[in-house]
């Protein structure tokens, strides 16, 4: 139980900042808002929240609460479905209606809940007597209010993992499964209550079985829903690190080149110590870097350079590491340059990221031979 709560309340986290960041979003809204229900629900169910909750409001009242936030939970999600359909009027004329189905049901089952003594709700689903009839309606109405909107959802999320690409279908794909599990666990324990009520037992291995496969299936429909947010945010830590990495590696390049040519060290947009970790200030520092150790290469090219222009362009990058400390030292004497600047930079690599890795092979060099 703790696993799931931690897993649920890691989507709702997540959910939660993305909220902020679009407020009116209604499909998000919905999907923050199941999350918030579901992860609600699960410490009212462990022992020590339900417990706790009997003893002040009488036995009963810790699975009424949890069985109503359960139906929000799936009325939320199917509310997130609906917000999302190409008619947003249909969609939202079909969310009130679904609204009525939901508070009928809950109230059905508060009423059933109220109509028998509390002591009855003293055990756990495994051990009710589901031949009181209330006790087995409270148990079946809101298994099969949750077997049919779980079932619609799956029905709705394979339609949408179709149609997706990668990885947004492989997501989709992991929620329709885990939706359509959590259907089928339900639609098993509404049998199990019909059976019970018929005063015929049922193995005790069935039922753990079926509650084991609800609970992994809730983690999986978890995993799914966040699925593509934190394969971005891997992907973005991923750049972010390596950013960050070669910043520092063009540290001995960049130093060298703004000592000599300072005219060409731009101004931050931001305070230094905010931008070193937040990712914008991260990857604003590594381009604005790469862009000054480029123009500090074109202004000491002239002094690389040798009576045939062509011939620095072919050497490796530790003879090029030497001659940018020698020209280096000939600039802090003032000798005048030679020769008009040529985009050296320029000759380093095929394209943008080739020009990097010759710009750190460079830095690296000069490292080396510090």
């Amino acid at each position: 139980m703790e696993l799931l709560l931690l897993g649920l309340v890691a989507a709702l986290v997540w959910k939660l900042y993305q909220l902020k960041r679009s407020p009116h979003d209604g499909p998000l809204r919905s999907v923050t808002l199941c999350l918030f229900c579901a992860a609600l629900s699960y410490p009212v169910a462990m022992p020590g929240g339900a417990s706790g909750v009997d003893t002040v409001a009488g036995h009963g009242t810790a699975k009424l609460i949890q069985n109503v936030l359960l139906l929000l939970t799936v009325y939320f999600l199917m509310c997130f479905y609906l917000y999302s359909a190409a008619d947003e009027k249909a969609g939202r004329r079909r969310a009130r209606r679904e609204a009525v189905v939901v508070g009928a049901v809950a109230l059905a089952i508060t009423v059933a809940a109220e109509s028998v003594p509390h002591e009855v709700f003293a055990g756990s689903f495994s051990t009710a007597d589901m031949t009181i009839p209330q006790l087995a309606f409270f148990y079946g109405g809101a298994g099969l209010y949750l077997t049919y909107a779980l079932g619609m959802a799956y029905r709705w999320t394979r339609r949408y993992a179709r149609m997706s690409r990668r990885p947004h279908s492989t997501g989709l794909w992991m929620t329709a499964v885990a939706l359509g599990a959590m259907a089928v666990a339900c639609a098993i324990r509404a049998v199990i209550v019909a059976v019970r009520w018929a005063d015929v037992d049922v193995p005790h291995p069935l039922m753990a079985a079926v509650a084991f496969l609800l609970v992994a299936s809730i983690l999986l429909f978890a995993a799914g829903i966040t699925y593509s947010g934190a394969r971005a945010r891997i992907s973005s830590l991923r750049l972010w690190l390596r950013h960050r990495r070669d910043h520092r590696r063009l540290a001995p390049l960049w130093e060298l080149l703004a000592e000599a040519y300072p005219e060409n060290v731009l101004r931050p947009a931001s305070p230094a110590a905010l931008d070193r970790w937040r990712a914008r200030g991260v990857h604003r520092r590594y381009h604005r870097r790469i862009v000054e150790c480029r123009d500090g290469l074109v202004d000491i090219s002239p002094y690389l350079l040798d009576e045939d222009d062509s011939a620095v362009l072919g050497i490796d990058s530790t003879e090029l590491a030497a001659r940018l400390r020698r020209a280096s030292a000939r600039i802090g004497e003032g000798v005048p340059a030679p020769r008009r600047a040529v985009p050296l930079a320029m000759a380093l690599g095929s394209d943008r990221q080739s020009d990097v890795k010759q710009l750190i092979a460079v830095s690296d060099a000069l490292r080396d031979a510090a």
